[in-house]
């Protein structure tokens, strides 16, 4: 017997305007009004804007001015470089790259939504009809947990970072989703034409960060049909695969061919791809139950609740698809050689679908107790927030005013007023949210998240404007790049240099260092990037065989280890 029986007044669906709007919410705040950050955030637009003002063979092997970095794929860098290319005259060309993750995110977030509509409408996942009617109707039931799966989507902790980043696990995330949605529909109509959807999104996936996930995906699906529907099958294997090769290999075939900068990026990417598996270990087994438990939050405990609630319906698409998509990307992350966080990404949209079909099925109690988990951990989040800035503005409290002037040292706060407005209107929302779920108590199915991510995108909303300055301040490259700017001298020259990629990109982009794209070029200066305690620069200048004057010497405010050094060659 299936385990939801509901009447039709649960399944009001959201206003389209309002999911829209928290959506906008959601991805906006983090993207505007900031530099590039010391992480994937600034290696990724260093590589969109190289190939933007770069030649065919910056767009063939992806790289930063010259500092390869083509392991794991290019799609995500050639449409943030369109950006660029299409907006940077109008917004600059730092804003213009992070259209791209917005973009990204709503195409997610769109997959997400539609995926778990077509699961929802389903025979199989509609509730109980009562006994004098009144159950809601497929589509509404559908629409409701739609809602509900977004509702949670955004909600999910690890999310936010990377999705408001101009790297590859943005598009990564996103791709895994539509990828989900086109296996939706090959398992609901059998059509060539969702076969090869689905192809289309794996060779898409596969450009964006390289072939084991969605190798994976696709054994997943493969094994899935081959239980019971023997057609899908053979489009999987006729059509998808096929297709998914197809996309994925002009890129491969271009650079065999043309050899971009004399030589081929396949040999890195393909070893970045094999180097994703491995042995599972006890490192990479408590780091994916210690990470995942936050980074997943509220996802998990919902598509926990949903496995166990239709377990008697286990062969329900709606089950069987997400859980096989989560279960793949589960063993890769516990298969992976390296403990990253990015690894669980591809986990939280099958997760989030998973977790909207637990919604109809949970107990009043156990909805309440999240609910005022929900409530209590974010609004002292966000109270902590606001206590954080008004010390930063004014002084007081004087130890929190002391802590955040030692880890931004030199830092000097400036009042934004549409910034506070912001601030203050989300605060505002947000207790007008918390009044209307706890006093109505209303019945729709989405009651049980909506307090979880109108929370999250609050605390993210706060610090994306409270604090934007100060986060920016100690993450940007932007102050100590014009200071080395400052110290170069007029004229045309090269500079050799060891800086990671995220540096290389701020220098380059910021101050307009000319680093050398070659290591023929014999360049008349030399920038080291070492940490105070290690004396790399030393050594290596004394092993260099020639003679350095120190030109300059600086660093970050908020980095008191790191350092960089600019020499001018005598000899």
């Amino acid at each position: 017997m299936k385990p939801v029986r509901l009447p039709a007044s649960a399944t009001n669906a959201l206003p389209r305007w309002a999911l829209f709007a928290l959506c906008l919410l959601y991805i906006l705040p983090g993207l505007l009004g900031r530099d590039p950050w010391k992480t994937d955030d600034a290696v990724g637009f260093g590589i969109m804007w190289t190939m933007a003002h770069g030649s065919l063979q910056d767009w063939l092997w992806p790289n930063i001015v010259g500092l390869p970095a083509a392991e794991k794929g290019p799609l995500a860098y050639w449409i943030g470089a369109v950006c660029i290319k299409l907006f940077g005259w109008l917004v600059g060309d730092a804003r213009a790259a992070r259209i791209a993750p917005a973009a990204f995110f709503l195409l997610g977030s769109s997959a997400v939504w539609y995926t778990t509509y077509l699961l929802g409408r389903r025979p199989e996942a509609q509730p109980l009809k009562l006994a004098f009617g009144g159950q809601p109707e497929p589509s509404d039931y559908g629409r409701t947990l739609a809602d509900g799966a977004l509702l949670i989507f955004l909600g999910c902790l690890g999310l936010l970072l990377h999705s408001h980043s101009t790297s590859t696990e943005a598009l990564q995330v996103s791709m895994v989703a539509l990828c989900l949605y086109a296996a939706t529909l090959l398992f609901d109509t059998r059509s060539l034409r969702a076969a090869a959807l689905l192809g289309l999104s794996l060779g898409l996936l596969i450009l964006s960060r390289g072939w084991v996930v969605p190798l994976a995906l696709w054994l997943g699906l493969l094994i899935l049909a081959s239980f019971r529907e023997r057609a899908v099958v053979l489009r999987l294997a006729a059509v998808s695969f096929p297709i998914a090769i197809a996309v994925a290999s002009p890129w491969i075939i271009a650079n065999n061919i043309m050899r971009p900068f004399d030589s081929s990026p396949y040999d890195a990417w393909m070893l970045w791809n094999y180097r994703q598996l491995g042995l599972p270990s006890y490192t990479t087994l408590r780091n994916f139950f210690k990470n995942g438990i936050w980074f997943a939050w509220p996802a998990w405990p919902f598509a926990g609740w949903a496995v166990y609630a239709w377990r008697r319906q286990y062969q329900a698409p709606h089950i069987t698809l997400p859980l096989t998509f989560f279960v793949a990307c589960a063993l890769l992350a516990l298969f992976h050689t390296r403990s990253e966080e990015g690894v669980l990404l591809p986990m939280l949209p099958p997760l989030a679908i998973l977790a909207a079909f637990g919604l109809p099925t949970m107990k009043r109690g156990a909805i309440n107790a999240v609910d005022w988990f929900s409530v209590m951990t974010l609004t002292t989040c966000a109270g902590f927030i606001w206590l954080g800035w008004i010390a930063k503005q004014t002084g007081w409290p004087a130890q929190l005013a002391k802590n955040a002037f030692k880890l931004a040292p030199g830092f000097k706060p400036e009042f934004n007023l549409l910034a506070f407005i912001v601030a203050v209107g989300a605060s505002i929302g947000w207790v007008m949210l918390v009044r209307w779920r706890l006093s109505r108590r209303p019945s729709v199915l989405w009651r049980a998240v909506v307090l979880s991510s109108g929370g999250v995108i609050l605390c993210w909303l706060l610090l994306m404007t409270l604090w934007l300055p100060w986060i920016n301040y100690g993450k940007s490259y932007a102050g100590v790049a014009y200071q080395l700017a400052q110290r170069l001298p007029a004229g045309d020259y090269c500079i050799d240099t060891n800086v990671g990629p995220a540096q290389r990109t701020s220098f380059v982009y910021f101050g307009e260092v000319p680093f050398s794209r070659s290591d023929n070029d014999t360049c008349r200066f030399l920038l080291l990037q070492d940490n105070r305690r290690s004396g790399d620069a030393a050594k290596l200048i004394r092993h260099s065989g020639n003679q350095w004057r120190l030109l300059w010497e600086g660093r970050r405010p908020s980095d008191k280890d790191e350092r960089f050094r600019l020499y001018e060659r005598l000899n």
